[in-house]
């Protein structure tokens, strides 16, 4: 499928600036684990992402991930041109989770056509809007909501994501996602495996009760 098809805004271009736009982005591929975009230390540009599935998350001076949220097929991806940005005074950091398809629209390109296009423009700050509103989400399960639940919640959306009840993950990992230590995670699964929720395996987590886990996770 060709890019028009993944950009809201390509059929209110002038059939120039579509030109101009298809002819700009460059079709990338990249293995699981790539570094795509390492917060104000680069400006990738904008992703359109035909395949795939990347995470956007935050460090800590300590070196503790939190993930802010995932991208999937047809998301788009703004952050990795934040340097078009002016609003943007934090550093996110992008990550291919799987083996990931996109197209790059070079961020002073973008921004041009940002300027001169108001569909472009208009598309962009919902875009902005919308991510931000899920980082916001974010901060208000940190708050309100307890770490059984959100790891409950985690698991569930986990299953779902995957279409399978067998995890193949670590605590590690899970600590990443969630902004905790690895200890935390642990002491928590394992509670959850004495309720009967979980069957924890090296490297899996089996989930014996999703409807449990749903209750818990309020879900």
């Amino acid at each position: 499928m060709e890019l028009c098809h993944y950009l809201p805004f390509f059929q209110a271009l002038p059939p120039a600036e579509q030109s101009a736009l298809s002819h700009a982005a460059v079709r990338r591929r990249v293995p699981q684990g790539t570094l795509l975009h390492n917060g104000s230390a680069d400006c990738l540009g904008l992703l359109v992402i035909e395949l795939g599935q990347l995470r956007a998350y935050m460090t800590s001076d300590e070196g503790r991930e939190i993930t802010l949220y995932r991208l999937f097929d047809r998301d788009i991806c703004l952050f990795s041109a934040s340097c078009m940005l002016s609003s943007i005074q934090f550093d996110i950091i992008i990550c291919a989770e799987k083996e990931t398809a996109f197209w790059m629209i070079p961020a002073d390109f973008y921004k041009r056509l940002m300027e001169r296009s108001v569909a472009v423009s208009n598309y962009t700050n919902q875009l902005m809007a919308s991510r931000f509103t899920e980082v916001m989400w974010l901060v208000e399960q940190i708050l309100w909501k307890s770490f059984d639940q959100r790891l409950a919640r985690f698991l569930v959306e986990e299953s779902a994501l995957e279409q399978t009840s067998l995890l193949i993950t670590t605590h590690e990992k899970i600590a990443a996602h969630l902004g905790t230590a690895r200890e935390v995670v642990t002491r928590m699964l394992k509670y959850f495996q004495s309720e009967g929720m979980v069957r924890l395996t090296r490297g899996a987590i089996e989930l014996l009760d999703l409807k449990r886990l749903e209750i818990l996770a309020q879900i």
